[in-house]
């Protein structure tokens, strides 16, 4: 039935009750962005995805759920992603007792990323995310999805830190730190 073709007593009540959807789906969009701050629901949706690590394991992204995590976005192309990576190894062996998962989230081929992860032999998981990784840097925050890009993530699920380009490693171990708090 459409509006003007109801009965007349009826159409103030049908025109109050889109009103009233309208309003209640502003409330709930507003809701729902003061809930989940930028990047929080891109780590809802890195927590929800299935992924393999760079041997083609599953990898359980759902179990860091409540765990500090430094994610590090990069590609076997890109030279300051590469140059970081050891200093990320060395960050992500030091903080792992108090709690600190670092991975490494790789927009590049899954062939690429396991051959460059057999040569490295990097600590930390290396995940494959292909072209769907710039997707992923952009809602954690990257507008550019320009790499290499470094997020640091707290217990309670909110971004401490964004870091574009190569990070400080006495900055991103201080966020580290803070975030595992």
């Amino acid at each position: 039935m459409k509006l003007k073709d109801s009965p007349p007593s009826r159409r103030p009540m049908l025109a109050a009750l889109g009103i009233a959807c309208l309003a209640g789906g502003a409330w709930f969009a507003w809701r729902g962005d003061q809930a989940a701050g930028p990047g929080e629901a891109a780590l809802e949706t890195f927590l929800g995805a299935s992924w393999t690590d760079a041997d083609g394991r599953p990898f359980d992204s759902a179990a860091l759920r409540g765990r500090p995590l430094v994610l590090n976005f990069w590609a076997t192309w890109c030279p300051p992603c590469v140059e970081e990576m050891p200093e990320l190894d060395a960050l992500s062996r030091e903080l792992a007792p108090k709690g600190v998962q670092v991975i490494g989230i790789g927009i590049d081929s899954a062939a690429k990323i396991q051959q460059f992860a057999q040569k490295s032999g990097f600590s930390y998981p290396l995940l494959p995310a292909g072209a769907g990784g710039a997707e992923l840097t952009r809602a954690f925050g990257n507008a550019s999805a320009a790499l290499p890009y470094t997020v640091v993530i707290g217990r309670d699920g909110r971004i401490r830190e964004r870091i574009l380009g190569r990070f400080k490693l006495e900055s991103l171990r201080n966020a580290a730190l803070s975030a595992a708090g």
